[in-house]
Formats: C-alpha cells, structure tokens, sequence
C-alpha cells in the first residue's frame, strides 16, 4: 500500500519491507560478529520494538537470551519527555552483556532511562540497537552502536510503531504525508 489512513491522518510509504528485512541482516551480522563469545541478553522494550525484535532474534546465530521491558514516552504523535516503567526486568544482569532493542531513538529519553537502570542494577555492558535512529532528535550520550536505518526527524508508523495504538501492524514504515493533511486544514 503506498497509502495508509490512521486515526483520519494519510500516511505515505517512506521504507519497504525489503529495505526494513536488509537492514535487519545488517544489524544482525554486526550483532553476531561483535557480541560472540559474550551471550548477551537482548531486552526488547515493548510494545514498539516486537517487530524488530522478532526479525533481529532470527538472524541472531549467537548464544543468547531474550527478555522484555515495557516503558511508555509517547503520547500522539511526540514525546512527553518522561518515561514510565510499566513492566520490569526479572533477569539477573550483574556481569552480562545487554543488548537493548528499541523501535526508533529520537530524543533518547527511554533509552537513557533503560541504560541507566541496567548499570545501577551491574550490566558490564549495555550496547543499543535500533530499527530506527533521528540523530537530529537525539539529546542524549547513550552511543548507539547498531542503528539500522538513519531516518530524518518525521513521524512514522508501522513495523511496530504507531499512532495512539493503530497501525504497528503495517509490513512497511509510513510518514505523515503533510500534502495530504493540508488539503483538510
């Protein structure tokens, strides 16, 4: 579909699936070199990043575990700047490689607070990697060593990501189309 209508906005297509699965590989093979002999524990924030995740965990061909945190920053279509923990972390991390896996870092508010955590809680190392990345957005010092996709500072949705809860389920990722938000204003 080039076009998506969500909560009566039109999104357009802004990257295929194909681009999304290559990027994925890219990501993965990076992963698999680097992290091999660390078995590392990847912790997936939900409820973004399940997509990513899915499809990273596949091509990941290293010993490894996986675990889920849900964190909350969003509100509409931008960041209230605050993050929540809503679902905490049961793994013991004292001593262990964590990779956290996110859906997109724009200001990097959840990604800050995660990382945080973790080394309060004896993470030895805390890499990131993320579908996608907004170095304009970005505010933080967190390094983020796997990034996809570099993507401008645009609202997007699908392949996990979405607006007030619609359109995760989208193959592809959508970007408001302003042309079209235009002609209704």
């Amino acid at each position: 579909m080039d076009k998506v209508v969500i909560n009566g906005h039109t999104f357009k297509i802004k990257i295929g699936s194909s681009e999304i699965n290559k990027a994925v590989g890219d990501v993965a093979r990076q992963i698999n070199t680097q992290l091999r002999d660390k078995k590392p524990l990847f912790l997936a924030v939900l409820n973004g990043s399940f997509m990513f995740a899915s499809d990273l965990m596949k091509k990941i061909k290293i010993d490894c575990e996986i675990s889920f945190v849900k964190v909350a920053s969003y509100k509409g279509t931008s960041s209230t700047g605050t993050v929540k923990q809503l679902i905490g972390l049961s793994e013991d991390v004292r001593g262990r490689t964590v990779v956290i896996v996110e859906d997109i870092v724009d200001t990097g508010t959840t990604i800050e607070n995660v990382y945080k955590q973790l080394k309060g809680l004896g993470a030895s190392e805390i890499k990131v990697a993320t579908l996608l990345f907004k170095p304009e957005a970005y505010t933080k010092s967190v390094p983020i060593e796997y990034a996809a996709i570099v993507v401008p500072n645009d609202f997007l949705v699908g392949y996990g990501l979405d607006y007030n809860g619609f359109g995760r389920n989208l193959e592809d990722i959508y970007v408001l189309d302003y042309k079209e938000e235009k002609k209704y204003t």
